[in-house]
This record gives structure tokens, C-alpha cells and sequence, in this order.
């Protein structure tokens, strides 16, 4: 499997609208499998306020990024990322 490393971009496109540009943040393993934070390329260059838009995406086995299907499955994520976060503070 590729390793997906912060830092990496990535251009995506969701149900044929605009491709976007999108960085790596972080990455986190729960569960045995892959999970990427990313932001807007556009958002983190113009980033003002320190507020910018994440979205957490799975690392499918070809190492794309893909959508979390379940609110289960993005709950869990959400929970495990925050709990990262608040450790390195």
C-alpha cells in the first residue's frame, strides 16, 4: 500500500464538478485502516484568521483518497483525530 505523507497534494473532484487541489494535514490509522486530513490548497495559502475548512478522507488500497461511507465510520474517525489533536496541544 502507498503511504499518503503530509504535506502531499492531491487533486480531486467530487460527482464531476471543479477539480480542486487538496493538501495532506495529518494522516491517522484507526482500526486498521488509513484516515487523511485534508484542507484546500486555495484556503490554506490564503489562511487569515487560522480558520480553514478539514475534511477527512480514507486512504482506499491503491492509496487514493476516497470518501468515508458511513456516519459511523466518520464519527469514529472524527473522534480519533480530535483525540490527536488535543494531545499535541
Amino acid at each position: 500500500m502507498n503511504k499518503i505523507e503530509a504535506g502531499e497534494i492531491f487533486t480531486i473532484s467530487e460527482d464531476g464538478e471543479q477539480e480542486q487541489e487538496v493538501e495532506v494535514l495529518g494522516t491517522l490509522d484507526v482500526e486498521g485502516s488509513t484516515y487523511a486530513a485534508v484542507g484546500f490548497v486555495e484556503d490554506i495559502k490564503n489562511q487569515t484568521d487560522g480558520d480553514i475548512d478539514i475534511f477527512l478522507l480514507k486512504v482506499d488500497a491503491d492509496g487514493d483518497l476516497a470518501a468515508i461511507e458511513s456516519d459511523e465510520e466518520f464519527e469514529k474517525v472524527s473522534a480519533a483525530f480530535d483525540k490527536m489533536i488535543d494531545n499535541q496541544e
